[in-house]
C-alpha cells in the first residue's frame, strides 16, 4: 500500500477505442497528476524501427536494437510529448504504417523488458517528485504497475470503438477501421509477453454509453476514495 508522502498511481487498461486516453488525460487534469501514455512509447520504438529499415516481423533484429533510441516521454497532460532521440514524432507515430506494425515490436520480450523498465522508472519519479501519475496501455494493471490502488480495464462495444478510432484518424472507412481494431485485439490478446487482458481486482468500465466527462467523473470518483482509504489506513 502507498504511503501518503508518495504520489498515488492509477493505472488504465483496455483496448484501442475504449476511451482510456481521453480519459487518463482528463482524470490527470481533473486531480492535478501526470500522464503517461505506454501506447505512444511502443509506437515510437516501431516508428524508430521503420525508419531505420528493420525488418519488424524478424523479432531477433528488433531485439537487437531495442536499446538503441533514447525515447523521451513528456508527462505534463496538457501537452503530453514523445520524442525518439530528441526529435518530436508525436504525428509520425499516429501513421498507418506504425499501426500496422506495432503489435508486431510489442509482441517482441526484449522490447517489452527495455520499456517497462522505463515506464516504472517514469512512474517512480512521478510518485516521489509529484501528486502522482495515470498510466494507459494494455499491460499497466498486469505487468507495469499490478499494485497501483486503482486499477481499471476499460472497455466498449466493437461498434463504438470504431466509430470512436475513425473520427480520431478521420476516416470515414468504419467498418475498415473495425476490421483493423479486431485484428489488433487479437495479435494483444494472444502475444506471450504481457498480452492484454483484465485482472480480478481491476475495476471494468464498459463506455459505450457513457460520454467522456462521465467516465472521468467515475474514475476520479474512485481515485478519491482509494486516497481515503490510504489516508484512513495510516
Amino acid at each position: 500500500m502507498q504511503g501518503s508522502t508518495e504520489g498515488i498511481v492509477i493505472a488504465i487498461d483496455g483496448p484501442s477505442g475504449s476511451g482510456k486516453s481521453s480519459t487518463s488525460r482528463g482524470v490527470a487534469k481533473e486531480r492535478g497528476l501526470r500522464y503517461l501514455d505506454t501506447g505512444a512509447m511502443y509506437r515510437a520504438l516501431t516508428w524508430w524501427m521503420l525508419d531505420q529499415g528493420v525488418d519488424v516481423s524478424d523479432a531477433a533484429a528488433v531485439a537487437a536494437l531495442v536499446d538503441r533510441p533514447v525515447l523521451t516521454m513528456g508527462t505534463d497532460p496538457d501537452a503530453p510529448t514523445v520524442a525518439v532521440d530528441g526529435r518530436d514524432v508525436a504525428v509520425e507515430i499516429r501513421g498507418k504504417d506504425v499501426t500496422d506494425n506495432v503489435s508486431a515490436v510489442s509482441a517482441v520480450p526484449e522490447t517489452r523488458e527495455r520499456l517497462v523498465r522505463t515506464q516504472r522508472e517514469i512512474i517512480a519519479a512521478a510518485r516521489a517528485e509529484s501528486e502522482g501519475i495515470v498510466v494507459e496501455g494494455r499491460d499497466i494493471t498486469t505487468v507495469v504497475a499490478p499494485e497501483a490502488p486503482v486499477k481499471l480495464f476499460l472497455t466498449a462495444s466493437a461498434e463504438a470503438r470504431a466509430t470512436r478510432r475513425s473520427k480520431e484518424v478521420r476516416t470515414t472507412d468504419v467498418a475498415g477501421t473495425q476490421a483493423d481494431l479486431t485484428r489488433r485485439d487479437a495479435l494483444d490478446s494472444s502475444r506471450k509477453a504481457s498480452p492484454l487482458t483484465r485482472t480480478a481486482d481491476a475495476t471494468e468500465l464498459d463506455t459505450t454509453g457513457l460520454d467522456l466527462g462521465q467516465v472521468i467523473t467515475l474514475v476520479v470518483g474512485l481515485a478519491d476514495a482509494a486516497r481515503s482509504t490510504v489516508t484512513a489506513a495510516e
